[in-house]
Order: structure tokens, then C-alpha cells, then sequence
């Protein structure tokens, strides 16, 4: 055991080494509900570390993989080298070529848990074409089924402020959302007359 510890408090490994513990500390805090996990996303957008080629996963898992990796390969080189500085130094820029190389890998696959963009939201449906369920829609009733973007449909209420005629199964246009309600206000799909 002071084998391990002299090689992780010796050069280049003690550079990773004490931000290894702050990285565990961390985890440990994000664990116990104390931090969340995009605590450290520097602007909120997640890519602080995308010019290296590591955006869509944010910035703490980043980190914790660049660390984590580099002190591995760092511990490996100071127990290779043998304290002869030159080697140690060849160590060091070995350790970090391979923690990015290896970040960028791994986080690839992760990116997809981590989606981009917008939240999805009740007012991305304004604009949409929905088909009527119920067979009626009111001023104060009506349900209708219409499509997100990403292929999944949904289930709404809707409402109409005139008297047109509303029956199962006919399209309709959303044009706004009732926050206060929580329903769409939605108007007859103009038909295209037959030709004849």
C-alpha cells in the first residue's frame, strides 16, 4: 500500500492525483442529492469543453472521465519511469494524449442520453394540424389527438371561440395555446373543394 501511495503523490500522478479526490468528492455529493449533476455546466449550455471535441455530455461527466483517465495512465507512468524527470515529463503529455483520446470515445455513446436543444414544450403544437376525437368541440369542450415532431402523439383539449362543426375523426388547426387552461384553441381546416 505506500508503494501506491508514494506513486500517486509522486510526479506526474500527483497533478491528477488531488483532482482525482475532488472528482470523487463530487460524485459522492452528487450521490447523496447535495449537487446536481449539471452543477458545473460553466453557461448552462453543457459544451463548455466542446471545442475539444467533447460536446453533448456535460461538463462534470467530461471532467470526471479526462481526470480519471489521466490519473490512471499517469499512475502507470510514474511507476514505469522511476522518478527520472525527462521520462516523467514524456508521462505526463502521454497521460493527457490518452485521456482525451479515451474521453472522446467513451463520451460518443453518452451523448444520445443527453439531448440537445429546446425543452420540449405545450406551445410547439401551435401551428400543428390535430384530428378531433370527441364528437363535438366547444367553448369549454373538446379533445383532440395530434402528432409531435419527433413521431409521438399526444392527447389534448382543445376549444373553439365560434360554432363551427367539429366531429370525430376531422382535422382542425391549432392556433394558440391557453396556459391559464390548459387547452388549444383550435379552427376548421379549410377542405379543398372536389373538382368537377
Amino acid at each position: 500500500m505506500g508503494e501506491f501511495v508514494d506513486a500517486a503523490l509522486a510526479f506526474p500522478a500527483v497533478l491528477f492525483t488531488f483532482l482525482l479526490v475532488v472528482v470523487v468528492g463530487y460524485w459522492i455529493l452528487v450521490l447523496l442529492g447535495a449537487l446536481d449533476i449539471e452543477a458545473l455546466d460553466f453557461g448552462g449550455d453543457g459544451d463548455a469543453l466542446g471545442g475539444l471535441g467533447f460536446a453533448g455530455v456535460p461538463v462534470a461527466l467530461t471532467a470526471s472521465l479526462l481526470i480519471a483517465i489521466a490519473w490512471f495512465v499517469s499512475l502507470a507512468g510514474t511507476v514505469l519511469v522511476g522518478g527520472v524527470l525527462l521520462l516523467a515529463i514524456l508521462a505526463l503529455i502521454v497521460a493527457l494524449a490518452v485521456a482525451w483520446f479515451a474521453t472522446r470515445l467513451l463520451i460518443r455513446p453518452l451523448r444520445r442520453l443527453f439531448p440537445t436543444g429546446p425543452e420540449a414544450s405545450r406551445s410547439d403544437f401551435v401551428g400543428s394540424v390535430c384530428v378531433i376525437r370527441t364528437g363535438r368541440v366547444s367553448q369549454d369542450f373538446g379533445q383532440a389527438e395530434v402528432t409531435a415532431k419527433d413521431g409521438s402523439s399526444a392527447i389534448i383539449q382543445v376549444r373553439q371561440t365560434g360554432a363551427d362543426s367539429f366531429k370525430s375523426g376531422t382535422t382542425a388547426l391549432i392556433y394558440d395555446y391557453d396556459a391559464d387552461g390548459e387547452f388549444f384553441w383550435v379552427t376548421p381546416v379549410p377542405q379543398p373543394e372536389p373538382h368537377g
